[in-house]
This record gives C-alpha cells, structure tokens and sequence, in this order.
C-alpha cells in the first residue's frame, strides 16, 4: 500500500494535533504537525502532502468566533494554494475546530458571489459547551472518508457546533448534491423530535437537517463535529469495560479509508 504523506496543521489553541497525528499513523500514513507560519512562509511545502488536516481545539482561543482567525488567514493567504491542492485529487478533513476553519474560509463549501457563504457553524443551542458521546449515521457513499461505513459512535466537544444554511433552499441543494454525509441519530430509547428530528441531547446543538458532517461536491474535502480521532481503539469507548462494545474503534475507519484511497 502506498504510504500518504499527512500534513497536521496547526494553530496557536489547536490541542487536538498529536492525537489526531496519531491517528493517521495507526491508519498506515506518515503524519506531520507543522504551524501555519510555516505554511504562511512558505506556502508550497504544502506540495508534498497528499492529505491536509486540520484538527479540533480552539485556534486563537476563539477569540473572535470559533475557527475565524484561520479561517481568514486560509481565505486570503492560501486560497489559492488550498484550491490547488484540491485540483490535485488530494484529500482535506476538518474535525471540529477545523471544520468549522473549512466553513469559514470558504474551502469547504464555495461562497457565492452576491450572497457569501451559503452555511455556517454557530452556537449550540444550549449556549453552552457541550461534551459527549453521540450516534451517528453515514449518509450515501460520496465522501472519500465514510465510504463503506454506515454509523459511527463518537465524542463531540464543541460549543459552535450548529450547522446553519443560509436558507431552507440551500440545505435542500446540498442534501440532494448527497453533501450532507453524516447526521445525528437518536441514542437507543432516544425519543423522536418535533418533524421526525433528532432531540438534544443526541443532536448535541440543534443542527438544522440534523447535520454532524458536510463533504464538498467531490467528495474529498469532509468536515465534521464530531471526532474520529477520540475513538481509534476499542479502549477509548465509554463503556469498554462493561462489554457494552463490539471491541470496535469506529473513528479509526475514516483514517484508513483516506490512506486506502491512495492504494
């Protein structure tokens, strides 16, 4: 198998490098952290990467709103650096704090011209951090990513999490693109919400369509709430210990089908 070469970026706040560098490796790639100075210095080290990720924390502490800083540093130093690699056939994953950078740098889903990004990533609907375990289900086979997985069980730990389109017309148009590739699902003995959604807690922020997770129209760009890389051994489920676990790792499938892909 090919081994792919992983770039971690990294932020002031971002505290989820190492794990999620580790995470690739067990997966069979070969990971790097490096800061976004150094891609700011030199914005073509990025060449020898075929994966980009960029992981949750808290970039910039979040000063301004969650993942803005970089956001805009991406927007308007590297887009076109970002859109080449894209070109190339490469992949981008964003968890958490990176997917909400993807958002708001315009990488993930494209702005448009008059009326600016159709979607954003917003305070939960408690208006506060939310921390916890959630069921999810894959939607469709377009994300490079979740191909070949149907649900996953995974931490979230966000407070801008509330996946938000700018109209009812825009979520539809990415829910038939097949751009909506990961959802909440209701917890065993959860109860139904209002028009079939999913209630709080197990949609931990009352995205709309239910909404954990988005893929751009190629399917190789993800962005996702929740984090894969929090659940890459049997050990890290909740309750291993009460053999309530098929001894699964369920994140660790989304870093082995982005290292599979260039096989």
């Amino acid at each position: 198998m090919t081994q792919p070469n992983v770039l971690i970026l990294r932020a002031p706040g971002t505290n989820c490098d190492r794990e999620t560098m580790f995470a690739f490796e067990k997966a069979g790639a070969k990971a790097e952290r490096l800061h976004v100075n150094r891609v700011l210095e030199d914005p073509a080290v990025i060449e020898r990467f075929q994966i980009l990720c960029l992981p949750g924390g808290f970039s910039y502490g979040d000063d301004v709103a969650a993942g803005r800083i970089l956001g805009n540093q991406i927007q308007h130093h590297l887009a076109d650096t970002m859109t080449a690699f894209k070109d190339a056939g490469k992949l981008i994953l964003g968890i958490c704090n990176g997917f909400q950078i993807l958002i708001k740098s315009g990488v993930l889903l494209e702005p448009d011209a008059d009326e600016g990004l159709p979607a954003t990533l917003t305070w939960n609907d408690s208006g506060r951090f939310e921390d916890r375990w959630v069921e999810l289900g894959v939607e469709g086979d377009k994300c490079v990513f979740l191909r070949g997985i149907q649900r996953m069980y995974l931490p979230v730990a966000h407070a801008e999490g509330k996946f938000v389109t700018r109209s009812a017309q825009v979520l539809d148009r990415l829910d038939t693109a097949g751009q909506l590739v990961l959802r909440y699902r209701r917890l065993p003995g959860g109860t139904a919400g209002g028009n079939g959604s999913v209630p709080f807690p197990d949609n931990p922020n009352g995205s709309m369509g239910d909404v954990a997770g988005v893929c751009d129209s190629t399917g190789r760009v993800l962005g996702l709430m929740p984090h894969p890389e929090r659940h890459v051994d049997p050990t890290h489920h909740p309750r291993w210990t009460r053999s309530e676990t098929d001894a699964t790792s369920d994140g660790l499938a989304v870093f082995t089908n982005a290292v599979a892909y260039f096989d």
